[in-house]
């Protein structure tokens, strides 16, 4: 090494590209998804529930569930873009907890979307 020249600079451990930063999204992805179309398969078909009901207390069910469906969907729409912003942050180390959070919210959000919708309709 001659002693004229300075030493190289060290990397920064922050803008380097992580070599797993699809881990989290992927499995991210693999659980929102399926936890999702399962959450709908229950909330799709949950006005049957009241087939049977009659006057005042199938309107009742009526509005709730008039008002829990658009709150449900709106809920998953938010799942969703959790996930894509999962996979759209950029792929450096310095985002890498931040893409794990949003790994972590995006299926915790699904079911936390089916919870808030059971517990908005005033099932019979």
């Amino acid at each position: 090494m001659n002693p004229t020249t300075p030493p190289a600079p060290a990397p920064d451990a922050g803008t380097g590209r992580h070599p797993r930063a699809f881990v989290a999204p992927l499995v991210s992805t693999l659980l929102t998804l399926p936890v999702a179309a399962v959450a709908f398969f229950f909330v799709g078909p949950a006005p049957m529930a009241c087939d049977s009901c009659g006057g005042e207390v199938s309107d009742r069910f009526d509005a709730s569930y008039d008002l829990a469906f658009p709150v449900f969907g709106f809920g998953l729409v938010v799942a969703l873009v959790v996930l894509l912003s999962a996979w759209a942050l950029p792929w450096q180390r310095r985002n890498a907890a931040a893409r794990v959070w949003l790994a972590v919210i995006a299926p915790a959000a699904a079911v936390f979307d089916f919870i808030v919708f059971h517990g908005l309709v005033d099932w019979p």
